[in-house]
């Protein structure tokens, strides 16, 4: 082989190399202030902190706001390449890898504060009806008790204006999440509202990346490297305090 052509050919597996390293991610999820919505700074905590960790890897991104069940849609489908807020389930491992968890969630029940409802275990929450967010996982015991009164909603904000409206017995988020929810909403929804004192679950969230793009498990594996390393260096808790958490 001439040495022109050996070099042609370096070249070209050269740009096909960066061309797969420097690929646009579609980046998708829903609006769940504060980790992810694009009123906020950086489009939200999660959001910031994926573009950043997947930039130091190599990845260009670009993030698309929609529905959750949208978002779910569209990785099974290979529209979307990346969920960027996901809490564990076996169903959803048909559709993608999840990344190790790079944030924790303490989901939290919340009643009307003229309410008597108290929570140990689920079984006492059997007689109750409770909003939740259609499309998500919760924690496993939750998703598989079938004698919950389990009331679908598009999104947190319906599911607390309906609990304060006495709709519903209850509902259940993310603490930090309905905290942040709280303080858009009007006064009579946010003063009659009170979260129960024990957590149901606490949630480790990943990013989760859809098997129909053919690098997923190496993306995974370079932003999980990514999170270990800014952690290591600062630049993880830095933009947890930028994001007032």
């Amino acid at each position: 082989m001439s040495r022109l052509l050996c070099a042609a050919v370096l070249l070209g597996l050269l740009l096909i190399a960066q061309g797969a390293v420097a690929q646009t991610l579609r980046l998708a999820g829903d609006a769940w202030a504060p980790y992810a919505d694009v009123s906020l700074l950086h489009d939200g905590l999660s959001t910031d902190l994926i573009r950043t960790a997947l930039g130091r890897a190599g990845y260009d991104t670009e993030y698309e706001q929609v529905p959750w069940a949208r978002a779910i849609h569209g990785l099974s489908e290979g529209r979307y390449d990346i969920v960027i807020n996901a809490w564990y389930s076996e169903d959803r491992t048909r559709i993608g890898v999840f990344s190790a968890p790079y944030l924790i969630n303490h989901l939290r029940f919340l009643r009307r504060k003229d309410s008597t409802i108290v929570y140990q275990t689920l079984s006492q929450l059997h007689r109750h009806s409770i909003a939740v967010v259609r499309g998500y996982a919760y924690s496993p015991e939750f998703d598989a008790d079938v004698e919950l009164k389990k009331v679908p909603v598009a999104n947190f904000s319906t599911a607390v204006r309906m609990l304060a409206a006495g709709r519903v017995e209850l509902t259940v988020e993310d603490e930090y999440a309905a905290r942040f929810a709280l303080l858009h909403e009007p006064a009579e929804v946010r003063d009659n509202v009170e979260f129960l004192p024990r957590s149901l679950i606490e949630n480790s969230l990943h990013m989760l990346v859809s098997v129909k793009l053919a690098a997923h498990q190496q993306i995974v594996m370079d932003f999980d490297k990514a999170i270990a390393e800014m952690k290591a260096d600062g630049t993880y808790d830095k933009m947890i305090k930028l994001h007032g958490l």
